[in-house]
């Protein structure tokens, strides 16, 4: 019996000590989004990528025009061509749509040029962000610094310890 006491005694302690540890863990929080919009780069990188995704649009769209003309003209044609004709036109109305998905899924697609080129041109930018954020929370002692965009991680965060200006400024010193 006495045993069980010590050991229940001995718990609740490390508990506690665990307890006491942890509530002297400084926390704060950003906001990338706002980080984000503050840097050139950025903005550059962004307008970049708006302009590349603007050129394969229109490519997509002048595909996407040339098969519906070339698919109008079949159909008003179709009952007066003859079987072999109408098996040409068929396959090339077949090709047309074809190169169009496979042109979309080339610059769209999860491992497309558009994905590339966004690692390719955020890269930077999100390693000058972590180097000052764990600039900013070296210098300032803290443990953990969420980023409040991702809300699923982080439900509440109190405003005194929003670490986004700061991040900015460390930003712009460099």
């Amino acid at each position: 019996m006495k045993s069980l006491v010590v050991r229940t005694v001995m718990l609740v302690s490390v508990m506690l000590a665990a307890a006491g540890v942890q509530a002297q863990s400084k926390v704060a929080f950003i906001n990338s989004e706002t980080i984000l919009t503050s840097l050139p780069e950025a903005q550059d990188a962004q307008k970049q990528l708006d302009a590349l995704t603007q050129t394969w649009q229109t490519e997509l769209q002048k595909m996407q025009n040339d098969l519906q003309k070339k698919f109008d003209e079949y159909d008003k044609k179709k009952l007066i061509m003859s079987d072999k004709r109408r098996a040409e036109v068929e396959r090339d109305l077949q090709d047309m749509d074809k190169k169009m998905v496979d042109f979309r899924t080339a610059k769209f697609g999860s491992t497309g040029e558009l994905f590339t080129k966004q690692n390719e041109l955020m890269k930077p930018v999100q390693d000058k962000i972590f180097k000052a954020v764990k600039d900013v929370a070296d210098e300032e002692g803290y443990d953990y610094i969420f980023d409040k965009v991702s809300t699923t991680l982080l439900m509440y965060a109190n405003p005194k310890h929003d670490m986004t200006a700061k991040v900015i400024a460390k930003l712009a010193d460099k």
